[in-house]
């Protein structure tokens, strides 16, 4: 299996810690919030691992290395030139996933103990173009699925605005889900983005195919999940993290 982590984002919300270092290689613990993910990754079977670099890139790739690539191929989608959001992201790594097999996306911040190798085969069974790991968690933007699991559209409670909006839906018809930042994507996703120039949100994508493409949910309800995103989950995550992560 094959993935990608985003480690990109100049994480802001973790400022003062990213004034210095990118957000993939704050300490979550005894360890860098990366070195958790590739750690995860490696334990569920991935081999291969291209991380796309933006923010102190240049540090990314000396722990890297200092770490022997943690046993396994990684490699480097750089985006020093450009930040392209997710979706831009997803795109510019295209060439890494030639094998014609399902890849994983992991946010660098997505600190979880989801059963990855559930959730590939789960992706399998479905035939399904993208699977997106979802649970019941509060948020403010949900993505909406139909009884089938399928993704059908998008809504923020605060603002009231459903998407996408040539479609008229009715939120309380579908499961109101939050995204919890790790997919499995088919590569016949690239054909479609084509169009998409460089830079774009790959949620943005996903809701402009949803009457054409099988995007699926995919729960698993006793996962331990938390979005290393601010300073407070931060310090959450280190109190937790050795007896729910490393057990």
């Amino acid at each position: 299996m094959k993935a990608l982590i985003f480690a990109a984002g100049l994480g802001t919300r973790l400022k003062p810690l990213t004034e210095t270092m990118p957000k993939a290689l704050v300490p979550a613990g005894e360890k860098p919030l990366l070195e958790h993910v590739i750690l995860r990754l490696k334990n569920s079977g991935v081999t291969d691992v291209i991380v796309n670099i933006h923010h102190f890139g240049d540090q990314i790739i000396e722990f890297i290395k200092a770490n022997d690539s943690f046993g396994i191929n990684i490699e480097f989608s750089d985006e020093s030139d450009l930040l392209r959001d997710t979706g831009g992201g997803i795109k510019k790594t295209a060439r890494f996933f030639n094998d014609g097999a399902p890849f994983l996306v992991h946010n660098v911040d997505i600190i979880s103990d989801v059963d990855l190798n559930k959730m590939y085969k789960s992706h399998l069974n479905s035939k399904a173009l993208v699977s997106l790991f979802v649970s019941n968690r509060k948020t403010n933007r949900y993505l909406l699925f139909d009884t089938n699991n399928r993704l059908r559209g998008w809504f923020n409670n605060q603002t009231e605005e459903i998407r996408p909006g040539e479609v008229m839906l009715r939120v309380s018809n579908y499961q109101q889900l939050a995204f919890n930042g790790i997919h499995i994507i088919s590569p016949e996703i690239f054909p479609l983005m084509a169009d998409w120039g460089e830079k774009f949100s790959i949620i943005d994508f996903y809701l402009s195919i949803v009457s054409t493409e099988n995007i699926q949910a995919f729960t698993q309800p006793d996962a331990f999940i938390i979005d290393v995103g601010k300073m407070d989950s931060l310090e959450k995550v280190r109190e937790l993290i050795t007896n729910k992560i490393t057990r």
